[in-house]
């Protein structure tokens, strides 16, 4: 349905978007994944035809939208990572504005805000100014704006950065019920790995402007499948013990968080009593010691040796 076509973008001689190829079909929910600075955003820009790729194509039903970008405005809804409302306006005048800008006629125009209200769940609350709703609540409003011309694609570029726990949960209630109720195509970048997990069906890893790995959830976790994780909890540690844990050969990677130590390490591998001996060379005492399989953080993090959170 849309496509990316060695997709590449500079901004004074300076590469922030690579070479992307990525594809949505019809009816897909699909994560865009990346630390900040990956080109995450700049490709969403591209894609939506806010910015004019340096090189290569987007295409929509095999047409490039390069040349002709009308034809993806009349059928793609974003949802900006950043509010798009205005403030001294209601809710429901926003969606009046966007309604028009839509081109929407008036005998469609009440029906669908009504509708897209019920959908993000401020019906009740549509007569109130965007200044006065909570973060939460304006991020609702701009998934709402994005829905009023029925868009066959929504692309939602974090869209429940800094908000409260019920907003969040919404807003991935609404993602669901847009991509399995009425086959609405999603493309999703989020700072959450869970969210991702939870609402896609196939993923792209972007770091450097490149899309790094790519496939369903079990696909990207086989990158790991030689590999397994270790949660360390130690009754007191420090730099010399996570170098000296860092040091033994198949350990891969080392992580502080806040429940102790997480390991990558080598399966098969004789880890385990390396790990004991070198905490006890430190007088430090293992607490607890947790195997299991890597998650999608792991493998994540594994790529692009950071979180996706920073």
């Amino acid at each position: 349905m849309l496509e990316t076509v060695e997709l590449s973008k500079s901004f004074k001689g300076k590469k922030v978007v690579d070479n992307v190829n990525l594809y949505l079909e019809r009816g897909e929910s699909i994560g865009l994944l990346g630390p900040n600075g990956a080109g995450k955003s700049t490709t969403i820009s591209m894609i939506s035809s806010l910015l004019v790729p340096t090189h290569g194509d987007v295409r929509l039903h095999g047409k490039s939208i390069v040349k002709n970008p009308q034809e993806i405005r009349k059928v793609l809804g974003v949802v900006p990572q950043d509010i798009a409302l205005y403030e001294e306006l209601s809710a429901y005048e926003n969606l009046v504005f966007f309604g028009r800008i839509y081109r929407l006629p008036k005998s469609m125009l009440e029906h669908k805000i009504q509708e897209v209200l019920e959908i993000v769940g401020l019906r009740e609350r549509q007569k109130e100014l965007i200044k006065t709703y909570s973060g939460g609540m304006k991020r609702r409003i701009n998934i709402a704006a994005a829905l009023l011309h029925n868009p066959q694609i929504v692309i939602m570029d974090e869209p429940t950065v800094g908000i409260d726990p019920q907003s969040r949960n919404h807003i991935l209630e609404t993602v669901k019920l847009l991509n399995r109720e009425k086959g609405t195509t999603v493309l999703y970048t989020s700072h959450y790995m869970e969210e991702v997990e939870q609402l896609c069906n196939r993923m792209y890893i972007m770091d450097h402007g490149k899309v790094i790995a790519s496939g369903t959830k079990e696909e990207l976790g086989r990158i790991l499948s030689s590999e397994d994780t270790i949660l360390l909890q130690l009754d007191g540690y420090n730099e010399a013990v996570i170098a000296g844990i860092q040091a033994i050969d198949s350990v891969r990677h080392v992580e502080e968080t806040v429940q102790g130590l997480k390991l990558i390490v080598t399966k098969q591998s004789r880890v385990l009593s390396a790990i004991v001996q070198c905490t006890e060379r430190h007088g430090v005492q293992i607490n607890n010691m947790h195997v299991q399989t890597p998650s999608l953080e792991d493998v994540f993090l594994h790529l692009t040796g950071r979180t996706l959170r920073d």
